[in-house]
């Protein structure tokens, strides 16, 4: 799960309970048509046909099912539900929950090429101090919004991948529509190239990835796809199963297939969630899964970061710089009079540059023809950003720098304003240094970028997956289950002596768990 400063939609959803019920009325007509829910059904085995039967006759309509299991999700006449439940052919009738998506760097050093970018989570798991050489016999499957098989980092990647079946053509595997995916994916395997992006926990193309796609742009799936996705990861030889993703109630389906896959020596790992408080998000709080906590660059429990009994291990999840599909992110230089500005990129904003002096415009709540052909210089207050932006534009104005009206850093969305002139923010102290510079050369440029800083459990997911991996791949006769105890036991504890509900048992650690199996075997 996925928290951004930014807004960005997909990222910082809310876990909640969602129930698929749609009231709608029927054209032409006094009454409305019965109320439906989707609901998963779960039959005996060899009734397929019989309860593809009886749904028929209730007027449902069958909506996916669930990869090699007697189940299905069903859109259902509410007022059918009870009865169909009592069929002898029926196991039980759940809803159907809707599950949704749940840094800063340093130059290169060794072990990596010259030119990379290492997010600071990287030497926190010490993925710096373990080389992935074994990383080949081991598969980490991603259940995610997809993997942008274009990304520069990702591209040349043992990777193979599931199309999310429900939604058609944009369910492609190698089209990730809200990013997500393809940032979980760069903290796990970004390639350690010479010069270019970051780098995972496992560069060195070696490991096996799985991308089994169930969120497309809208940004959330159902229990029912997330069971077929966990089954099929299964299926692929999956060893780690990497969910940063959760909903607010558990489903009966989902944790009898991750019970099973546990069974079957598969790890499966997920986000504890973003609502910062003591809520139980699932898949995580299933015992068959681990569920992950976030922090920060220090070590410390970030605010967001769900805590409860259920917390098993932390992993950094705040300013995690990783990949995204090309270009499609953004990054501002601002210079003012020669000396370089540090400054954001106002959500909305074209890929521009724009040159020319600056100018004072105020709080931008009024039009103001002197504006024209100048950068304008505008303070937060009175109206909404996007509107100050317009005005500028509409003044005449060929870019905007908003300030903040405190000292620290500005970051804005430019919400509904359509605006054609770039712009971006800076902080309140910034804005007063730029108050002296009026009338000198303001130069802005923003530019696509192919990574991204995200903040959520989302991020510190992917980084104990790849740890398991990357371990695991040293003792390949380990067990999931015992790959999951040693993580537990090789962690470095924080917060409170012993486990606690915020961190866990601790920051995952990938060399200290390899010399503890080492030293003792598996699952010490």
């Amino acid at each position: 799960m996925t928290h951004i400063p930014t807004g960005v939609c997909a990222m910082s959803v809310a876990v909640r309970l969602c129930l698929a019920s749609v009231a709608a009325a029927v054209a032409g007509a006094a009454t409305a048509a019965p109320t439906t829910t989707r609901v998963i059904v779960a039959y005996k085995a060899g009734t397929v046909a019989k309860v593809k039967t009886l749904i028929g006759a209730a007027k449902g309509s069958i909506k996916h099912e669930i990869s090699d299991t007697n189940a299905m999700a069903v859109d259902m006449p509410s007022a059918a539900i009870a009865g169909l439940s009592r069929n002898p052919n029926i196991e039980y009738v759940e809803v159907d929950l809707k599950r949704y998506p749940s840094a800063l760097t340093a130059p290169s050093a060794a072990p990596y090429l010259s030119g990379q970018l290492v997010p600071y989570g990287i030497p926190m798991v010490q993925a710096d101090k373990l080389s992935d050489v074994h990383a080949g016999n081991r598969m980490v499957c991603i259940i995610d919004s997809g993997y942008s098989i274009g990304q520069e980092d990702l591209a040349a990647n043992n990777v193979t991948g599931e199309n999310d079946k429900e939604k058609q053509g944009a369910g492609l595997w190698t089209v990730d529509d809200n990013h997500h995916g393809t940032h979980v994916a760069g903290t796990i395997a970004a390639i350690n190239n010479a010069g270019r992006g970051v780098v995972g926990v496992m560069p060195n193309k070696k490991v096996k990835l799985h991308i089994v796609k169930v969120f497309g742009a809208d940004g959330w799936a159902y229990s029912s796809t997330l069971s077929s996705a966990a089954k099929l990861c299964g299926k692929a030889g999956a060893n780690v199963i990497s969910m940063s993703l959760g909903g607010a109630s558990p489903s009966r389906t989902e944790q009898q297939i991750f019970d099973n896959l546990e069974a079957k020596g598969v790890l499966s790992i997920a986000a504890a969630g973003n609502d910062g408080d003591s809520t139980i998000s699932y898949p995580a709080g299933y015992a068959s899964v681990m569920m992950v906590g976030a922090l920060d660059v220090d070590k410390q429990w970030a605010s967001f970061s769900q805590f409860n009994s259920k917390v098993e291990i932390a992993a950094p999840g705040v300013q995690v710089l990783s990949t995204v599909p090309m270009n499609s992110g953004s990054a501002a230089t601002l210079s003012v009079g020669g000396a370089a500005f540090s400054a954001s990129v106002n959500t909305g904003s074209p890929q521009l540059g724009a040159t020319a002096p600056l100018a004072d415009f105020g709080i931008g709540n009024t039009l103001n023809p002197a504006m024209s052909g100048k950068v304008c210089l505008i303070k937060r207050g009175a109206i909404a950003f996007g509107d100050k932006v317009a005005n500028c534009q509409a003044s005449g104005g060929v870019g905007a720098i908003l300030y903040n009206n405190i000292p620290e850093m500005l970051y804005a969305t430019l919400g509904a304003s359509v605006t054609s002139i770039p712009s971006v923010a800076v902080s309140g102290d910034d804005g007063a240094l730029l108050m002296g510079k009026l009338g000198q050369a303001a130069a802005i440029s923003i530019t696509g970028v192919s990574y991204a800083y995200y903040d959520g459990t989302s991020m510190a997911t992917p980084h104990v997956s790849a740890v398991a991996a990357l371990v695991w791949s040293y003792f390949p006769s380990c067990t999931g289950v015992q790959m999951r105890s040693t993580l537990r036991n090789s962690a470095l504890d924080l917060g409170a002596p012993g486990r606690d509900d915020k961190y866990g048992h601790g920051l995952v650690q990938a060399k200290t768990a390899h010399e503890r199996i080492t030293a003792l075997g598996c699952g010490n």
